[in-house]
């Protein structure tokens, strides 16, 4: 008979406030840069090919790409 009780799984380690900080600092500039990154391609494929379209749909590629970089932080986050 063992008598030993099981041992213990180490889980991962608390993270350090200033750590925390940087990790939520940096969610502070994904929306807006994605937004802007998308804004400008668009901007930039309009004049090349001498559209006026481009840019709204490459601004909206822009904003749901930063859209699903906040979920998938915030999914890591909560877990």
């Amino acid at each position: 008979m063992n008598t030993m009780p099981p041992l213990k799984q180490p889980g991962p380690k608390p993270k350090n406030a200033w750590i925390k900080f940087g990790e939520y600092y940096t969610l502070a500039f994904v929306l807006p840069s994605t937004t802007f990154v998308g804004y400008a391609i668009g901007y930039g494929l309009d004049k090349w090919f001498g559209t006026h379209f481009l840019y709204m749909v490459f601004l909206l590629l822009g904003i749901a790409g930063g859209l699903i970089q906040v979920i998938r932080f915030a999914q890591r986050d909560k877990d």
